[in-house]
């Protein structure tokens, strides 16, 4: 398909207002971890206690995330989404005058910490809902498969747009309003939009877990999969650093903004291609060609002379980020149980959420000791270790369904089919 045609497909299944509604319900999640800190930052004059509050922000989100998709698989997901997206709001605005009342950092941190632990993670509950609305489509399993590739190409092209525009949105909110304005802007996003995904008619019902080994996700398929996706918060960490450095040790601070939307664009432009893929050219192949290009793509980064050069080399490389991201999804759909699916994919999502955490913090220390190269090393590094692990340990048949239609298996090396959440060893 192409890029319209996969727009057209998702418009036909459920329509534009659902991928509004889960696009902007997303943005929250960039816009509170950026807003956070240039709030704290002005209030209390520490970047350093700035970054603890945001730090303990994505600590939470990490940890309630899977809490939250859990109780989304067994209940449904509209009770859940529609409680914590208006807990979390509330949560949201108390901070912001907690700040405002200057309170102690320790209170600002747990109080932080528990906005991010009632953050509703939509964007792993909207692909879930996309799996469950394509999975009774009567396409036949050739189009079931071509839709869901399309769902997360699409999905990944949100991710990315809500990466670019949530900090960009909270730049405009703090220049023309002030600092807290974009913190409580995120507050009524995911309180208004969360709410409205909730109450989606498409919201899918609970389901009773699966006895057994049908019911697991600590399972080497997933488990494999949280790698990489480690890796790929490392990879975003040291980028985001790197690139900071250098357009402010060239005199260009200004552009490191410009330098991310580029990264954003071509990455969403290649992550929506990926439905046009043929099928014969399965999930484990394109992490594996979309990992070995991440690492070959980093190499440009030291060699770029200036902020043009630098601009370039980040515009090509953001080509190999959004395959990498939506295949990887798109693995998750393969091995995760079925009564298990927003949970299986907000817990690999939190390993991005935490790789990227650590990855800033790391990069910055890098940064400090050897320049922008040096955050730029841990990119490298982490899109090197993604690459290892899934030409070494990713297993093909871990991630085949009975249902694949027969030229997705990919021949004799893909043929071993097993049902859907099979990753047991």
């Amino acid at each position: 398909m192409s890029p319209l045609e996969t727009l057209r497909r998702m418009d036909a299944i459920a329509g534009w207002p659902l991928l509004t509604a889960t696009f902007l319900a997303r943005l929250p999640v960039s816009m509170a971890l950026i807003g956070l800190l240039t709030l704290v930052t002005s209030a209390t004059g520490s970047v350093a206690e700035a970054g603890i509050v945001s730090g303990a922000f994505a600590l939470g989100e990490a940890v309630g995330g899977p809490v939250i998709a859990r109780f989304a698989d067994r209940h449904g997901q509209r009770r859940p989404v529609l409680v914590m997206a208006l807990v979390d709001s509330a949560l949201i605005v108390l901070l912001v005058g907690a700040v405002a009342a200057d309170r102690s950092a320790a209170f600002l941190t747990v109080l932080a910490a528990l906005a991010g632990l009632c953050m509703p993670q939509i964007g792993p509950m909207a692909r879930t809902r996309w799996v469950v609305l394509i999975r009774t489509d009567d396409r036949g399993a050739a189009g079931r498969e071509r839709s869901l590739s399309a769902a997360m190409s699409v999905e990944g092209v949100l991710d990315e747009a809500a990466f670019v525009l949530g900090p960009a949105l909270v730049g405009v909110l703090t220049v023309t309003l002030s600092p807290s304005a974009s913190v409580l802007g995120a507050a009524v996003l995911i309180g208004l939009f969360g709410a409205v995904f909730a109450l989606h008619p498409t919201a899918p019902p609970g389901s009773p877990p699966a006895r057994g080994a049908g019911g697991r996700i600590v399972t080497p398929a997933l488990m494999v999969i949280a790698v990489p996706m480690f890796c790929q918060g490392l990879f975003f960490g040291g980028m985001s650093t790197g690139v900071t450095a250098f357009a402010t040790g060239s005199g260009y601070g200004d552009l490191s903004g410009l330098m991310y939307a580029l990264q954003g664009s071509s990455s969403a432009v290649a992550g929506l291609m990926m439905a046009s893929l043929p099928v014969a050219f399965t999930l484990p192949a394109r992490v594996r060609v979309a990992a070995g290009a991440l690492f070959a793509l980093t190499f440009p980064l030291y060699f770029a002379d200036g902020a043009a050069a630098l601009a370039a080399a980040i515009l090509v490389l953001g080509v190999a980020i959004g395959p990498h991201l939506v295949s990887l999804f798109g693995l998750i759909e393969r091995a995760a149980p079925a009564s298990r699916m927003s949970q299986s994919m907000a817990l690999i999502l939190s390993f991005l959420i935490l790789g990227q955490s650590v990855g800033s913090v790391a990069a910055g220390s890098l940064a400090d000791a050897h320049g922008h190269q040096g955050a730029f090393a841990l990119a490298t590094a982490g899109a090197l270790v993604a690459a290892l692990v899934t030409v070494l340990a990713m297993r093909s048949r871990w991630y085949t369904r009975a249902d694949a239609p027969a030229e997705s298996t990919g021949g004799a090396g893909e043929g071993a089919r097993a049902p859907l959440g099979s990753g047991t060893a």
